[in-house]
């Protein structure tokens, strides 16, 4: 199976390097200026990496030699149904929304399947993503609040360690130290949340002893309004990415 990759900017990369490290095909890529088409007419399984505004222009560009293929989109905001319209119905499409930490393999991709497309087009889709991590499907309704929660979801964690660090330089710990304690407590319980399978909540309530320093934190936190704040991002990110359909 050859696997053509359109846009080679990180994400791009990452999927492209992604796939040839799980060696179950070829990779060939095109970047800006380059011919789609003969990519296309190259490849069994299309994987559209560029940046929303564009991907009209592209399919477009590519959609009679889509007969037959797969078209997977990472393109935020872009329903399958748009995907399909611009290629005249000739493609399979799968819609994805991967993360950055794809790029170390502890990604988290979220994949929903066009009208239309088999079960065995999404199983190939979604070994894909495999080796970038943790995937999951879901309906396509769901997507832009993946895209709020998951796809921006790294960066709002990196302000969450960066915050930490500074409180600790604040309290005399060193620079690099603080962050490394910050982002390895991060990682910690991230892993205890998906290894234990217990909720936060529970997870949380074994650290706040009656009386103690954790909970002093966390009525900071909560009077801070850091878990409002939070779900507000994810919020505000969601209605982006259904705003970006329309612009």
């Amino acid at each position: 199976m050859t696997f053509g990759i359109i846009g080679l900017g990180t994400m791009g990369n990452a999927i492209a390097t992604a796939l040839k490290r799980g060696g179950d095909g070829d990779v060939i890529a095109t970047k800006r200026g380059d011919d789609n088409a003969a990519l296309v007419r190259a490849s069994d399984v299309i994987v559209l990496c560029v940046k929303p505004y564009q991907a009209r222009a592209v399919v477009e560009e590519i959609a009679g030699e889509l007969a037959g293929k797969l078209l997977i989109s990472i393109c935020a905001g872009i329903a399958t149904a748009d995907l399909q319209a611009w290629s005249g119905g000739r493609a399979a499409v799968v819609r994805a929304m991967p993360n950055t930490p794809g790029l170390i393999g502890a990604g988290m991709t979220v994949l929903a399947a066009g009208a239309g497309t088999s079960a065995a087009q999404l199983d190939t889709a979604v070994a894909v993503f495999a080796p970038m991590g943790r995937t999951a499907v879901l309906a396509e309704a769901l997507m832009d609040g993946v895209t709020g929660l998951s796809g921006c979801g790294p960066a709002y964690v990196f302000l969450i360690i960066e915050a930490l660090a500074d409180a600790g330089v604040r309290v005399g710990i060193d620079a690099p130290t603080s962050t490394l304690l910050a982002a390895q407590t991060l990682l910690g319980a991230a892993r205890l949340v998906l290894e234990r399978g217990e909720s936060p909540a529970a997870l949380r309530k074994e650290v706040a002893t009656p009386g103690g320093c954790t909970i002093e934190g966390l009525a900071a936190l909560e009077q801070g309004g850091l878990r409002e704040t939070l779900m507000a991002a994810v919020v505000a990110a969601t209605n982006r990415s259904i705003a970006l359909r329309g612009s």
